[in-house]
């Protein structure tokens, strides 16, 4: 039967899941356990998790009891929100990723005006980046959330806004502080700024991330 047609066995439109064994994922049994899992470990609520992904409580419950099974974006979102990945989600075992991460074999991936290229291993409690950012990225745009990050000058100038104070850093430069401060970064020349970048991986909803921006009041940091 085609799953596209009325009475076949697709995605429930209404919340982007299929009935168990059907098409979306097929019948994993390890799947329901983990979302339960990975959920609790978060320190979420059923009910702050299915918000989060835009599903109903009822319908999360049901993946998490293998009644359902999550459609591919349903388990991404999941995925992020957890702070783990699909793969772990679905209890596959990959090889022990190279600890070597080179840098001719890492492609740069354009997101929000920044230039990212990965600076080390997946699967672990911190993500570590090389970060290009162009002068006027991003306009005011000021980050909130949980972790931690600590980042490193290689190249260019870069004005960081802590809270209410801004500070300017030059080559060899670092900083390393709470990310639930607020936080702004942004190119101090018309070169941009170069960037080693480890945050500790977010378990927040991406709407947590950024809040209005406030005009920074310019203290400490060179002249």
């Amino acid at each position: 039967m085609d799953p596209t047609q009325p009475g076949g066995r697709g995605t429930d439109p209404a919340d982007g899941t299929a009935p168990a064994g059907g098409v979306e994922g097929g019948d994993n049994p390890v799947l329901a356990p983990r979302l339960r899992e990975r959920r609790r470990s978060a320190g979420l609520t059923l009910e702050a998790a299915a918000r989060r992904v835009g599903l109903s409580a009822a319908h999360l419950s049901r993946l998490e009891s293998g009644l359902r099974q999550p459609s591919l974006p349903v388990l991404l979102g999941l995925a992020r929100l957890y702070g783990t990945t699909v793969s772990d989600l679905l209890g596959e075992t990959t090889a022990e990723s190279d600890p070597i991460v080179r840098s001719g074999a890492m492609p740069a991936v354009p997101a929000g005006g920044w230039t990212y290229w990965r600076a080390g291993g997946t699967g672990r409690a911190m993500q570590a980046l090389r970060v290009h950012v162009p002068a006027h990225a991003q306009g005011g745009l000021v980050r909130v959330h949980p972790g931690e990050e600590w980042l490193y000058v290689t190249g260019g100038e870069l004005v960081l806004t802590l809270g209410e104070q801004t500070h300017t850093l030059a080559v060899g430069d670092s900083a390393h502080f709470d990310s639930l401060v607020p936080h702004q970064l942004a190119a101090g020349g018309p070169a941009g700024v170069d960037l080693l970048f480890v945050h500790t991986l977010i378990q927040s909803e991406v709407s947590a991330l950024c809040v209005t921006p406030q005009p920074p009041t310019r203290q400490g940091g060179r002249p």
